[in-house]
């Protein structure tokens, strides 16, 4: 019986963790497009505006994730091992930006509307870099 109960709570914890994982996200595209807009408004090229976004997205998921999503399975502060899963959450998030772009990109080629491809593109994406953080980046926090 106990096994049971054991696999019932990762499960559930599996479940909170992707659900905190959605929120983080959530709360990184929104500092992402607004940090966007603002620098838009502010007279800054839309290139570098998406750009500087996109980085401000990731630094502000990497301290939510590394705080709260995967606080078990992130290493101290101040090793090597934290700079290394820095390094490692960084790549996902570039991995997470060719998902995207190429699920794109193939969507426009086929005649897709690219909102719609964008809109697959997300849900794509999110699912990837979140498995590769949870077990790729946090693997600690995956047991």
């Amino acid at each position: 019986m106990q096994p049971a109960l054991n696999l019932i709570g990762s499960i559930r914890r599996g479940e909170i963790r992707w659900l905190n994982y959605l929120l983080a996200s959530g709360l990184a595209l929104g500092s992402d497009a607004g940090l966007f807009l603002l620098l838009l408004d502010s007279g800054l090229s839309p290139m570098a505006a998406s750009a500087v976004g996109y980085c401000a997205g990731i630094l502000v998921h990497w301290l939510v994730s590394s705080r709260l999503v995967f606080a078990d399975g992130a290493a101290a502060r101040g090793t090597g091992e934290r700079h290394r899963q820095k390094l490692l959450f960084v790549g996902s998030a570039l991995i997470g930006l060719a998902v995207t772009t190429a699920i794109v990109g193939t969507g426009s080629a086929l005649g897709l509307d690219p909102r719609l491809a964008k809109l697959v593109a997300i849900v794509v994406s999110f699912q990837t870099t979140y498995l590769l953080r949870r077990h790729i980046v946090f693997r600690a926090a995956a047991a």
